[in-house]
């Protein structure tokens, strides 16, 4: 027995060594997801985007915003102006917190009736992101309270204080609910795992059966064919889409903001997007267990680590960043908490849903060219 055995072993590794494509898969694959999921799957928060609204403009509260930009978790994207930019700001993801100086800072700051309050909104979508955002900013606080505790004790000769009061805002999500923050990208993500597995198993299901000769036959066009095999399959998911809202409203009272008019044009965009991969898929595999194995794999393993459905791509390196792009779930994902969650209009996402247009040319493209290409057998 052991001998047949050890026959039949020896048989196999030389057909696998021969297998130069399976070698590769076999050992560069681990190799690439322990890369992925060490780099991608990350709870740190860095790169924090922080705007400021500085009223008085003095030497002490530059000397604030040099203690909190002099650490790695902060970059200043913008200045405020005036209060009524806040909200766009936020709303626009132009940044993740501001933080408001009032025009009597530095007058509360050296005096020991009273403290300086700082008062830093942070966008709470993120509830997780915002708490340590949070957490960094107190950091930040307690080390300028040091620094100048001896100076204040020396020059005024007052009993310290805590000089600065930091007065967090949470908004969108003042309860910081991981609910809402999950909801909208559970949706994208159920949305393109049902959309790219139904369509890619459409054109492979002709060509199991034998009909994709006559299709190639007829006087059907190559974009023609895919258009009409993505369509039923969109307005599908556009009903899933529905369901799925409601579902979300009565079981975890997640309200849509924004516009649903917009919620509707952009949820088309991005089923259109999802159908293209899948049409892409059914064009490159000769099967439907081949299809529905790289549908599965290329539209769950993205949305659920590179979109940002859990892990925040900004605190990904930039390497990461850049592969973050091949998940269509990744720009919707934006829109969905843009309408659902803060309200904003299309000049908050536009760029998101310019994205997915061109992402879906690009693989309906692809997929006609391969097509085509294709002999009819």
């Amino acid at each position: 027995m052991l001998r047949k055995a050890r026959a039949i072993a020896k048989k196999e590794i030389k057909q696998l060594v021969r297998d130069t494509r399976m070698m590769l898969v076999i050992f560069s694959f681990p190799v690439i997801l322990l890369i992925v999921f060490g780099y991608a799957v990350n709870f740190d928060v860095q790169n924090i985007q922080l705007a400021v609204y500085d009223q008085e403009r003095s030497e002490i509260t530059r000397d604030f915003i040099n203690t909190l930009t002099g650490s790695s978790y902060f970059t200043i994207t913008r200045h405020v102006d005036g209060s009524k930019e806040i909200g766009d700001v936020l709303s626009w993801k132009e940044a993740q917190a501001v933080i408001v100086f009032p025009l009597d800072f530095s007058k509360n700051f050296y005096s020991a009736k009273r403290p300086a309050k700082v008062q830093v909104i942070i966008d709470g979508v993120d509830g997780n992101t915002a708490s340590i955002i949070k957490n960094y900013v107190n950091a930040a606080v307690l080390t300028f309270n040091q620094k100048y505790r001896k100076e204040i004790l020396a020059d005024y000769g007052k009993a310290f204080h805590a000089a600065v009061d930091l007065q967090p805002i949470f908004w969108f999500n003042p309860d910081l609910q991981t609910t809402k923050f999950l909801i909208p990208g559970l949706i994208a993500l159920i949305l393109i795992v049902t959309a790219v597995i139904t369509v890619s198993l459409t054109l492979v299901r002709e060509k199991e059966r034998g009909t994709i000769e006559q299709i190639n036959v007829s006087s059907i066009n190559t974009m023609e064919l895919l258009l009409g095999k993505s369509i039923p399959y969109l307005f599908v998911a556009l009903i899933n889409a529905s369901f799925i809202l409601i579902a979300g409203y009565l079981l975890f009272d997640v309200v849509v903001k924004g516009s649903y008019v917009l919620l509707f044009f952009a949820t088309i965009i991005f089923l259109f997007s999802s159908t293209s991969l899948g049409i892409f898929i059914s064009v490159i595999s000769d099967s439907q267990q081949v299809a529905f194995s790289i549908a599965t794999f290329v539209s769950f393993l993205p949305s659920v680590i590179l979109s940002g459905f859990i892990f925040p791509i900004e605190s990904m390196p930039y390497l990461i960043q850049l592969l973050t792009n091949i998940s269509p779930a990744k720009f919707f994902i934006v829109v969905l908490r843009a309408i659902i969650l803060r309200g904003a209009g299309l000049q908050a996402f536009w760029d998101q849903l310019l994205y997915l247009l061109i992402f879906s040319f690009i693989l309906l493209g692809a997929a006609s060219v391969i097509n085509m290409k294709k002999p009819v057998k």
